[in-house]
């Protein structure tokens, strides 16, 4: 049995800036995560973030995944298990994971699941056939392996990571032949929409893929057009000629380990979809048990950083081992959190905050 501290599962965005806190405070932590490298979604990240200063504003993803790998690794009070994965979570907080052929029990005072998101996808006709990827798949092979994932594609749904993906697969010399919007509205910001439209990307509204087209690959996609019921408009079926089909409908939090605790959970569409249920500090309903980062709700990745240093702090002091400036930084990130939340982007997750602050209140 190995003892720790914290045990962090999820080495992203969120799990980093948590452990930075943590070690900060003197405490033994561990970190365990599934991927070849850490840094979760910001290594294959090529963009440049927006906002303040304080939230790496101007800076591309995978560098800022460097800045917060370096604040953490080589502490002599972290261990981090790579490409391992968390087979059960338990009350008593013990985690099982499978790490290089092995069977390892972990056992510590707290634990935070920063597990991040997964993508969702989209029911239609001939959907397994190779050539159709999830936006994540495709940031991967391009910007993680250099693999290059088709020469022709189309971009089904219009959010920021469809459209910021498409610019990306126009950096890569692959053809986007549309960017198809289900809804009467484009998702994304207006700013990523325009590059693409200045470079000659048609994005269309009311559309959606009706079935993909090959024989053992995609050669073609079915488009059709939709009422405001969300129903096929007869007699607008196009056939467009590509060999790939992108996915980008958006992402449903990583709830599964805190479920296996029963810690509570709630259904919230502003947050992506079911959540486990946190209080102002970030635990769940299970003592000693916090989570934070998209796994409690679906937000830009410089909210999950703010998530994950706030989480690491509250964790500190709940283990009476407060860091140092424990105070000062709780008002410095709670600050960022609400600026980051505010204005009309904000609204859809404020009202998602209340509901479960709502839900919380009813369980306990």
């Amino acid at each position: 049995m190995i003892e720790k501290d914290v045990l962090i599962i999820g080495g992203g965005p969120s799990g980093l800036c948590a452990a930075s806190m943590l070690l900060d405070s003197g405490l033994e932590v561990m970190i365990v995560d599934r991927g070849l490298a850490l840094g979760g979604q910001l290594i294959k990240q090529t963009h440049k973030f927006f906002g303040s200063k304080a939230q790496y504003a101007k800076t591309r993803g995978f560098d800022i995944a460097k800045i917060l790998i370096e604040q953490v690794l080589n502490h002599e009070n972290l261990e981090v298990l790579q490409e391992a994965t968390v087979l059960g979570l338990y009350q008593d907080k013990v985690a099982t994971v499978s790490y290089q052929n092995e069977y390892l029990k972990i056992k510590a005072k707290t634990i935070i699941v920063a597990t991040g998101a997964s993508e969702k996808f989209l029911a239609f006709e001939n959907n397994d056939l190779p050539g159709i990827y999830g936006a994540g798949a495709v940031q991967t092979l391009m910007n993680q392996f250099g693999v290059k994932p088709a020469d022709e594609i189309i971009m089904i749904g219009s959010g920021n990571i469809g459209l910021i993906v498409s610019y990306q697969l126009l950096q890569a010399g692959i053809k986007v032949k549309a960017v198809i919007e289900a809804s009467s509205r484009i998702g994304g910001y207006k700013v990523h929409a325009s590059k693409l439209r200045r470079l000659g990307v048609p994005i269309y509204t009311n559309k959606t893929i009706k079935r993909a087209i090959g024989k053992n690959k995609v050669e073609q996609a079915e488009i059709i057009s939709l009422d405001d019921q969300f129903n096929e408009i007869e007699g607008t079926s196009e056939i467009i000629d590509v060999d790939a089909i992108c996915i980008s409908v958006g992402l449903a939090p990583s709830y599964q380990l805190l479920d296996m605790v029963d810690a509570k959970l709630g259904y919230i569409p502003e947050l992506g979809g079911t959540v486990a249920l946190v209080d102002d500090h970030h635990m769940t309903t299970v003592d000693g048990i916090f989570s934070c980062g998209d796994s409690i709700g679906i937000e830009e990745a410089s909210s999950a950083m703010m998530e994950g240093y706030l989480t690491g702090l509250y964790v500190s002091k709940y283990l009476n081992q407060a860091h140092p400036n424990y105070d000062e930084l709780v008002q410095k990130y709670e600050k960022s959190l609400e600026l980051l939340r505010g204005g009309p982007f904000g609204s859809k997750t404020r009202k998602g905050l209340k509901d479960m602050k709502e839900m919380l209140n009813d369980v306990r």
